[in-house]
């Protein structure tokens, strides 16, 4: 089969390579699926530059997440057919950005029927992600103001949709007018380019000098440290990721102070704390989907041989919504 193998370790345009590999075979509990969509993650451009927490042995597959057809099964795998449509998270290194690809069953759900195939593979670790941080651990409250730093991202956007979907008032900050369309377009009832506006000022402004009960951070550095001067008595900032490149220091004086938590969310650890929330976070996400009240926001599909070149461009910070590959 046709795969894209990270060889070294770098820039991905620089580090993919698009080769001729077997393919998978399942083990037990495994399932061998043919790829019908993979979007790119962040986590992707991470493991490249060996950057990541999960740092796969040379060489092998991206593609951290996918939608596909169940075409064989290893010992053990129950509640799965060959031809069933599924999604989940890749089994490295046979991950998404290949023909075929490897998924563990205990993490493999069925596909919603409401979303394409490209849809549904966006739907795992972003939307997993932001049900599990604006629920679970900063109790998002209907009627609240939400705000979501990276909003027309692929994090950011499924934020927006799920704070929406919640009752929440979302305010979402993004870099250029053309992401502020795609924000307004998702749902955010304001929208703040930072590149024009301090978001800051809009908080206050927009919330009576209260500020944001939660606020959504995906980007870190100087946007975490912004947001603690708009974050309201008794709100949560909820640390998602560092995907602005520096991991902030928090002042815990601050905090005090102003009364506020800092809350961290890796959602990867549930599949092994919670196992079961995730399923009944599937359940819900798959009924919002069949609602309309939840759809990823697919900017892009790419064949196969683009992957490298989508990659890079969500590296440099250029994508808008999911750069999904479908073959």
């Amino acid at each position: 089969m046709k795969a894209w193998q990270v060889t070294a370790l770098g820039e991905p345009v620089d580090v993919l390579r698009l080769v001729d590999v077997a393919d998978p075979a399942p083990g037990p509990g495994q399932l061998v699926v043919r790829v019908l969509a993979s979007p790119a993650n962040f986590p992707d451009v991470l493991m490249c530059r060996g950057e990541y927490q999960v740092k796969p042995e040379l060489p092998f597959t991206p593609g951290v997440e996918l939608c596909g057809e169940v075409v064989a099964l290893g010992a053990g795998v129950a509640g799965f057919a060959v031809g069933d449509r599924v999604l989940g998270g890749a089994t490295l290194p046979h991950g998404g950005f290949a023909e075929y690809a490897l998924l563990e069953a205990a993490s493999t759900f069925p596909a919603p029927a409401a979303l394409d195939d490209a849809e549904a593979a966006a739907l795992y670790i972003g939307y997993q992600t932001g049900w599990f941080g604006l629920h679970r651990r900063a109790g998002l409250r209907a009627g609240e103001t939400l705000l979501v730093h990276a909003a027309a991202g692929g994090v950011g956007s499924a934020a927006v949709q799920l704070g929406k979907a919640a009752g929440a008032r979302v305010i979402g900050v993004v870099g250029g007018p053309e992401k502020a369309e795609v924000a307004r377009a998702l749902g955010a009832d304001v929208v703040v380019d930072r590149r024009a506006e301090d978001f800051v000022e809009v908080v206050k402004a927009e919330t009576g000098g209260r500020g944001a009960d939660v606020v959504y951070d995906p980007v870190g550095g100087d946007t975490y440290q912004r947001s603690t001067k708009c974050v309201a008595f008794e709100g949560r900032i909820l640390v998602v990721g560092f995907a602005g490149g520096r991991i902030q220091s928090a002042a815990l004086n601050h905090a005090l102070v102003k009364n506020y938590s800092i809350v961290g969310l890796h959602w990867g650890l549930y599949q092994r704390h919670d196992p079961a929330a995730v399923v009944e976070c599937h359940r819900a996400l798959t009924a919002l989907a069949a609602q309309g009240a939840v759809r990823p926001l697919v900017s892009e599909r790419l064949p196969l041989g683009e992957v490298a070149d989508g990659v890079q461009r969500l590296a440099d910070g250029s994508t808008v919504g999911r750069v999904v590959y479908v073959p």
